[in-house]
């Protein structure tokens, strides 16, 4: 019988890639949604024809407890969060429900349906992947950043992701219950919303080099993250529940790169020079710039056997690429029509 997987956040980036790697593994696999009329859930189906939708919200217990007794998953994946770091700034308390809360809601379905009590021996369990973030390293203590480095989160969001994170190992402590948290450093592909800096740039190249923008606006060229692509980072969530033992994992390239290596690759990828197009504003610097983040992933390479297996170069290539051929064809990026 196929193992069974529930994903929230299957609208996302990462999902509808961690959606297609399991159907390739021969998973059935479920993605939570707050609506069947929901755009993005029209999208999804298309994409991806055979993952089945099930009604649910991180903002109702009730909905969560339905969902996972009428999936009755192997494996859940909580990847739903509100992401954009600036936009938790903006929507600070629903941030709090959603990516810090919605944690919570979603362990506390997962036992419940599971019969869990505190010193109860769990067995046969559902496991539970969170999708942590390097945003909760923030003002960092040393780099690179590993399994152990203290969290000093800059944001909502990095406040929101750390509670998720703890509470994720309070509930494998106290309960006895599989589960994981994947700290996972920035990654992209063409499929990253719009608002994001990395498909910004991209999207900005395209459009000078199809004569529909004469410049690109953006804030701090000196951060610098540690960058990889998403089609490789959902292959280590997978793995980390595949482990006989549940563990956190750091997940990155090791690599850092600044905003301004990234706009040099994204205009040379287009054969343009960005010097002549970019235009530096202060306005768009974050409340609490976090400067530098870098992952140091040996225990995933050593325990679990993952590689990252796109470099920084081909990733930025590929995202311009892709917008070029969006662009091209009339497509609009604010309507995710990026999208296969």
């Amino acid at each position: 019988m196929a193992r069974r997987a529930l994903i929230t956040g299957i609208t996302g980036q990462d999902g509808s890639y961690l959606a297609e790697h399991l159907l390739g593994l021969g998973y059935e696999v479920w993605g939570l949604a707050r609506g069947q009329a929901n755009p993005r859930v029209s999208r999804t189906r298309k994409l991806l024809a055979d993952v089945q939708i099930v009604r649910g919200d991180l903002l109702d217990q009730g909905s969560l407890i339905s969902a996972v007794e009428r999936v009755q998953p192997d494996e859940v994946y909580n990847l739903g969060a509100i992401s954009f770091v600036p936009m938790s700034w903006e929507q600070a308390e629903l941030t709090a429900e959603v990516t810090g809360m919605g944690v919570l809601r979603m362990l506390e379905a997962i036992r419940v349906c599971s019969g869990i009590s505190r010193g109860s021996a769990a067995s046969g369990q559902i496991r539970f992947y969170q999708a942590s973030s390097s945003e909760m390293f923030g003002q960092v203590s040393e780099t690179p950043q590993t399994e152990r480095t203290s969290f000093h989160p800059r944001s909502p969001y990095g406040v929101a992701k750390a509670y998720g994170h703890f509470l994720t190992q309070n509930y494998r402590e106290s309960y006895g219950m599989y589960a994981v948290s994947g700290i996972l450093f920035n990654h992209e592909s063409p499929r990253r919303g719009a608002e994001f800096v990395t498909r910004k740039v991209s999207l900005g190249v395209a459009r000078i080099k199809l004569g529909l923008a004469s410049e690109l606006r953006l804030g701090n060229l000196e951060a610098r993250r540690d960058w990889g692509f998403a089609g490789d980072y959902v292959r280590a969530m997978h793995l980390m529940l595949q482990a006989a033992t549940p563990e956190d994992y750091v997940i990155g390239t090791g690599r850092m790169k600044s905003v301004r290596e990234l706009v040099e690759a994204a205009f040379t990828a287009a054969g343009l020079d960005w010097e002549q197009y970019v235009v530096c504003d202060s306005t768009l610097h974050r409340p609490a710039e976090v400067d530098l983040l870098c992952a140091d992933p040996k225990k995933a390479r050593v325990q679990l056997g993952w590689e990252p297996t796109v470099s920084f170069d081909e990733l930025v290539a590929m995202m311009v690429e892709s917008d070029l051929h969006l662009l091209s064809a009339g497509g609009d990026p604010d309507q995710d029509s990026s999208w296969p």
